[in-house]
């Protein structure tokens, strides 16, 4: 097809040519008539304009198929030959590159200024809050106590030489309570080898204590039997016993657990609450005791409540 565009586009250009040397032009009168079909124009005369105007026209065309192939070609070429294609791609390029860098660069100034301004900030708060805390504690002081323990009442019992006492034959005097059996085998014997060494303790500072052995074992128990028993620990050592009801009323008062275990003919234990009660001159309760506390602690601490009785 492009060679007989050539050909045709030579041919037309030969008739150019004749019709510049031959001089003929046409006019606008001419021109005129043609296009309204006017047949008065000699014939040679028609056809030149024709062939004319089909030059014209060829010649348009010709440019039109040249500027559209252009573009088509444009069109396909490859986007990385554009010079601006490959500026911008090379600038999305260093962008991710850059980007790439920034994330996976270390720990920049600033972040660590901020992590160190942080953990700075969370000790700040931390000791202010202690130091709140602590100032609080210090501030609280013990209030006066609501009312005493019900702990203690009126008894009835015979003492290890005979006597019948009651509560009242112990007033006037500090008084440490301890309830057991003679028959326990190491709990009751090393609670009242603690008692006795405190008492001894405790009338070195000049404070006169009586230590009382009640038996939570009635049965076994007779007055004989605990007389034998509280002068193996102290001289001092007061015991009272009694029946099985004055037993329980006793212990009922001084909220004192006791039961039998393991009973075998007339060999068994009895389960019983370690504990020794610190009572005031009029029989009242002052504190208690448990087992967890030592020869020291005890005496320390029936001496420190009763200076402050005295108080």
């Amino acid at each position: 097809m492009a060679s007989a565009l050539c050909r045709t586009a030579s041919r037309l250009r030969s008739v150019h040519r004749l019709r510049a040397s031959s001089g003929l032009q046409s006019p606008p009168c001419i021109s005129d008539a043609l296009r309204h079909g006017d047949s008065s124009l000699p014939r040679p005369v028609r056809q030149l304009f024709s062939l004319s105007c089909g030059v014209e026209r060829f010649k348009m065309d010709q440019r039109c198929l040249l500027s559209t192939s252009a573009s088509d070609t444009t069109s396909k070429l490859p986007k990385s030959n554009h010079p601006e294609t490959k500026s911008g791609g090379s600038d999305q390029k260093n962008e991710r590159a850059f980007g790439k860098d920034v994330r996976g660069a270390p720990v920049s100034w600033m972040s660590f200024f901020l992590l160190f301004a942080t953990g700075a900030g969370l000790v700040y708060y931390y000791d202010r809050e202690k130091k709140h805390i602590n100032t609080n504690s210090i501030a609280v002081k013990e209030g006066p106590s609501a009312g005493k323990a019900a702990i203690g009442g009126p008894f009835s019992l015979v003492r290890d030489d005979g006597k019948r006492v009651t509560e009242k034959d112990l007033m006037g005097k500090w008084t440490v309570l301890y309830f057991g059996f003679t028959h326990c085998p190491d709990i009751c014997p090393d609670e009242l080898i603690k008692l006795s060494a405190a008492i001894d303790k405790i009338s070195e500072s000049g404070v006169d204590v009586v230590p009382v052995f009640i038996s939570v074992d009635p049965e076994r128990d007779t007055v004989e039997q605990v007389h034998e028993y509280v002068k193996e620990f102290h001289p001092k050592l007061v015991g009272l016993t009694g029946s099985p009801e004055e037993i329980k009323s006793v212990a009922r008062s001084y909220r004192v657990y006791y039961m039998k275990t393991e009973e075998e003919d007339s060999d068994y234990l009895v389960d019983h609450s370690i504990v020794m009660y610190l009572m005031s001159p009029e029989m009242s309760f002052v504190k208690f005791y448990g087992k967890n506390h030592d020869v020291d602690s005890l005496t320390d601490g029936v001496v420190k409540e009763i200076r402050q009785y005295r108080k």
